[in-house]
């Protein structure tokens, strides 16, 4: 794929992307900036969730797991599940019977204003860090497909991706998030499917064929129940998918912004509910 070709799919998505932002969210008072005024469907925000989710760090990364040490991984997705449903039905009816805006509100009316400072600042320094590793490998690919065979600068790079970022984020709101994260979850899906598509053809494989090529291949195996001191023992994984789970989405301002969007917390329980199906399907 040329670069110009990659160019222009990038500045594409990224009109629409404003072309949705600027419609959904250029009116949004404060309740519509910080909980899109509670009117969210839930199926729309279960959909826009796998979107948050996933990035290309997803795309990159799980390949090479799975390669080191086979689909262990997916026993962490089943505690994720179980981690969904704690957060359903423990922590979403009680932010919600709180009518909080942040769920750090919570640590405030619980623990005190020390504690709401100490995890709000926790999640900045956490999303600052999370952020700068996406921003260094969107530029190391970007790089790789467009600046470096049009010979510019590394440096140039980086200001073309913070640019598209900072214009994406200026009216930025959780309503408007919500509906371009479902937009951004559309174009992972089909990436998805394009990408086993075309691996499966360059391999001369149809479904059948791929289905017993991942049977037969030792890095299909899922479950290790053998040795304990393996760190892709069932247990380790399982419960470090929940608790993980719990901290990652139940009690990070970014994520639950958008359960807390919902209408009521029946709602929100549905998107949550739904999304642990999502995980492991």
């Amino acid at each position: 794929m040329s670069p110009e070709i990659v160019l222009i799919t990038i500045f594409s998505y990224f009109i629409v992307l404003f072309g949705i932002s600027y419609v959904v969210g250029h009116r949004a008072d404060s309740q519509g900036f910080f909980v899109g005024n509670r009117k969210s469907p839930w199926y729309i925000v279960a959909i826009a969730m796998i979107g948050s989710m996933i990035s290309g760090v997803t795309f990159i990364s799980v390949p090479g797991m799975v390669a080191a040490s086979g689909f262990s991984y997916l026993q962490m997705v089943l505690g994720f599940v179980v981690g969904q449903l704690l957060i359903a039905y423990v922590l979403v009816p009680l932010f919600y019977k709180m009518n909080v805006i942040s769920i750090y509100e919570y640590l405030e009316n619980r623990f005190g204003i020390s504690s709401y400072l100490t995890g709000a600042w926790f999640f900045f320094i956490s999303k600052m860090l999370g952020a700068a590793v996406r921003l260094f490998l969107v530029c190391v690919v970007l790089q790789l497909l467009v600046f470096g065979p049009m010979k510019l600068p590394f440096i140039l790079n980086v200001l073309f991706t913070v640019g598209l970022v900072w214009l994406y984020t200026f009216r930025g709101s959780v309503k408007s998030l919500i509906w371009t994260d479902t937009l951004k979850t559309v174009c992972l899906i089909v990436s998805v499917v394009l990408c086993i598509y075309y691996i499966a053809t360059d391999l001369q494989l149809d479904f059948g064929g791929l289905w017993q090529t991942i049977y037969e291949s030792d890095m299909s195996r899922m479950f290790y129940f053998d040795d304990i001191d393996d760190k892709r023992y069932f247990f380790k994984q399982f419960l470090a998918g929940v608790f993980t789970m719990i901290a990652t989405n139940g009690l990070d301002q970014d994520m639950m912004q958008r359960n807390l969007s919902c209408k009521n917390f029946k709602d929100s329980q549905k998107n949550m509910v739904a999304s642990g199906i999502r995980n492991f399907l």
